[in-house]
């Protein structure tokens, strides 16, 4: 079966991914076949529909041909979350397809623990704005152990911290008695991590999540008031 993995939890980032359920547990039925993920942090409405559009030409895979949509549900920016959800949305309903959020913070977490083989609990960390950061807390194999949360830099616990959150605050990380991991300092979420991670859940028989964004703050739009009377 075909999966479509969508996130914008930093990045814009979208990837067709191939998946055989009846392999097993972990990834191996699971392969990359096309992606692309943008360096802005701030252009996801403009390039993600024209980015999945180019993906589906480039393999010639029609929207009828994709079995299953994944969409990162954050924590991240109010626009950009809401762009990529919005988008996974509306093409699940056109195609009819079954939709299912991840977290997009395990999609760091799997780069990590395929490339770094951490061996001891770890942080993934992307920047939140406002001199703050999303991150969870992994066991060594990538389980989820707490989070996420939204927090200033030295509130991380004292671990190795992964991903661009790091990246941007190794002073404060280093108060807190935490390090930055080398070679991760400007790694984001990406589609292709996001669809792997879910593939490895899905052959393994676990639970996904809905699409209910995992904003973690208040939106800074607020309902005006009621107007004062003129006297």
């Amino acid at each position: 079966m075909i999966l479509l993995a969508i996130d914008t939890s930093a990045i814009a980032s979208a990837a067709l991914i191939r998946f055989h359920e009846s392999s097993g547990s972990g990834a191996g039925g699971a392969a990359v076949l096309a992606s692309f993920a943008t360096e802005d942090t701030r252009s996801h409405a403009e390039v993600l529909a024209p980015g999945i559009q180019t993906l589906l030409a480039e393999q010639g895979i029609a929207g009828r041909e994709i079995a299953r949509i994944l969409v990162g549900v954050g924590p991240g920016p109010f626009t950009g979350l809401r762009s990529g959800i919005a988008t996974a949305r509306a093409l699940a309903f056109a195609w009819n397809v079954p939709l299912d959020g991840v977290m997009s913070l395990d999609a760091l977490a799997w780069d990590v623990v395929s490339d770094a083989q951490p061996g001891s609990e770890f942080v993934a960390a992307i920047d939140a704005r406002r001199r703050e950061l999303y991150w969870a807390r992994y066991a060594a194999d990538g389980t989820l152990l707490d989070g996420p949360h939204v927090t200033a830099p030295d509130e991380l616990p004292d671990l190795r911290v992964y991903g661009a959150g790091a990246g941007l605050y190794p002073a404060q990380l280093d108060d807190a008695g935490a390090t930055v991991a080398e070679g991760f300092e400007a790694a984001q979420p990406t589609a292709s991590s996001l669809g792997l991670s879910a593939a490895a859940r899905l052959a393994a028989g676990g639970p996904l999540l809905d699409t209910t964004p995992l904003y973690l703050r208040e939106s800074d739009a607020q309902v005006p008031g009621p107007r004062k009377r003129a006297l």
